[in-house]
């Protein structure tokens, strides 16, 4: 290991400290309760809300896949994207966290399962069940991109292989997550956001200057047919799935179209805020409903700026390096390049703790979130309902390991794709849970049937129209998220308006938050 390398370990091994010390500080008050340990005792200020809320929603994508999209293929993909996002941010904390604040208080939930089971008023926990089960599924594939993020970094720093610090990084998360809870979580991630946006604003700093000043990179840019459009795509050509390079520049084929359709696909990133699991419980967890309103302005200037650095990232590493990253997958690894060739060795290191902090930040939301999804409403929901909390967070703390050893095996391919992992769990969760929290929150007249048939629904249609439908490529070539959320609001309708009205203590529960009786 040379110097350079060393200074890297040495920077980043104090920002692991740093994060380890948290989970320790936390851990005490973390295990009084199950409560505490899966909500933080709803006492997150709304500077901590709003940044953890972010933070673990943006994991290693912002850093890695959304700047390797902007390189591979240009500002187009990238840009709608972020926009979608940002939108999504804003509307979710305008429109979703009071009331569900309000309502999970009402009706005495601190998972996002129990909510939807407990607004319903079940004794058959179906609903539970159900939501349970699709949270297990999705999140065990988040964790995986989050590993994948581990991989690629420590690997591509350290010339390790790839596998190996992959289970590195997993045995790392596992430790701090198993440490403190999500009061720990909350509070490194407040750290990690601010790290990962600090990160991002030096690497476009010193990367723009690099490459000759905006100007510079704003000419190469539009030298490439399609890259620096909104309304057409960059199309690298492609041998034996290897960027074609002819005296010495890049080679790319005629700019593709980026029509209406597929703006509207790529908008639709927006609708998944209203079900991300990871975002609602920082809604629930806030100390005060007054609060919120502060949150969500802090969320969304945090947002807007990190998205449109990372995407503005990708679009200067092409100018700099324009041949260094010759496949998909490679191109994820610009910001790592960029830092580790423009920065001082320790001053990477730092820097590269950025990714490792949005990593971090994502991976123990997921694990937490999935691992309670099990021992709360499963294991204690279902099986043994007088479990004692001691009883549940050790199940909780089993199911964690099992979790990280499943998404370790999805994680094992070396060239998988950050972004492609990523959009199929956030279509995943947005099409479960978003038009059903909606519907919860804004709709007196949906049943428990037209729930469950809604979670159902959006959940199948996913997996049916990213397997089935999109390969058959046209106008099917949408991203999943968008027909998925739609046919699951059309389920939620239909099939409440087809059986029997809620109950009159379900329906006085959503008077009651609906007149904000209890803000």
């Amino acid at each position: 290991m040379d110097s350079n390398t060393l200074q890297i370990l040495i920077a980043m091994v104090i920002y692991m400290s740093a994060v380890i010390v948290i989970g320790v500080v936390f851990s005490r008050r973390a295990n009084a309760s199950s409560e505490n340990y899966f909500l933080g005792g709803r006492s997150l200020g709304p500077w901590t809300t709003a940044m953890s809320a972010e933070a673990s929603d943006m994991s290693g994508w912002l850093l890695m896949g959304l700047p390797g999209v902007a390189y591979w293929c240009g500002l187009a993909d990238a840009a709608w994207t972020a926009i979608g996002l940002a939108v999504g941010t804003y509307l979710n904390w305008l429109i979703v966290s009071k009331r569900l604040r309000r309502y999970s208080v009402r009706v005495k939930a601190i998972t996002l399962p129990e909510f939807f089971s407990n607004r319903f008023h079940e004794d058959k926990k179906v609903i539970m069940t159900i939501a349970a089960f699709f949270i297990l599924i999705f999140f065990t594939v988040y964790a995986s991109s989050c590993l994948v993020t581990c991989g690629k970094l420590f690997s591509t720093l350290f010339g390790a292989p790839y596998v190996t610090m992959m289970v590195l990084g997993t045995v790392f998360v596992l430790i701090y997550t198993l440490l403190g809870g999500f009061l720990a979580e909350s509070a490194s991630d407040f750290m990690q956001a601010i790290v990962m946006i600090i990160a991002l604003s030096v690497i476009v700093i010193v990367s723009t200057g690099a490459a000759g000043g905006l100007s510079a990179v704003m000419d190469n840019a539009k030298s490439i047919p399609g890259f620096f459009e909104f309304f057409g795509i960059a199309s690298p050509t492609l041998e034996n799935g290897v960027q074609a390079v002819a005296n010495g520049q890049p080679q790319f084929g005629a700019a593709g179209s980026y029509g209406l359709l597929t703006i509207l696909s790529t908008l639709a990133w927006g609708l998944g805020y209203f079900g991300m699991p990871q975002v609602l419980l920082r809604f629930m967890a806030i100390r005060s409903e007054g609060e919120l309103t502060r949150s969500r302005r802090i969320a969304t200037v945090w947002v807007v700026i990190s998205l449109a650095v990372a995407t503005f990232i990708g679009i200067v590493g092409r100018a700099l390096y324009p041949t260094a990253l010759a496949t998909a997958s490679e191109a994820e690894n610009v910001f790592i390049l960029l830092s580790t060739s423009l920065l001082p060795s320790l001053l990477a290191g730092f820097v590269m703790a950025g990714i490792l902090a949005a990593t971090i930040s994502s991976s123990d939301s997921y694990l937490l979130i999935a691992a309670s999804a099990f021992a709360k409403n499963i294991y204690q929901g279902l099986f043994k309902k007088d479990a004692d909390d001691k009883k549940v967070m050790t199940i909780s703390r089993i199911t964690l390991v099992v979790i990280a050893v499943l998404a370790m095996l999805i994680a094992m391919d070396k060239d998988s794709v950050i972004f492609t992992i990523v959009s199929f769990a956030w279509a995943g969760f947005g099409a479960t849970f978003g038009p059903l929290m909606l519907f919860s929150l804004f709709w007196k007249r949906t049943s428990r049937a037209g729930a469950i048939a809604g979670m159902v629904s959006g959940g199948s249609m996913v997996f049916f129209w990213k397997l089935v439908i999109r390969p058959l490529g046209g106008a099917f070539n949408i991203y999943e998220l968008l027909p998925a959320f739609i046919f699951s609001c059309l389920c939620i309708v239909v099939v409440s308006l087809l059986t029997a009205p809620p109950s009159q203590e379900v329906e006085a529960d959503f008077d009651i938050v609906k007149d904000g009786k209890l803000a």
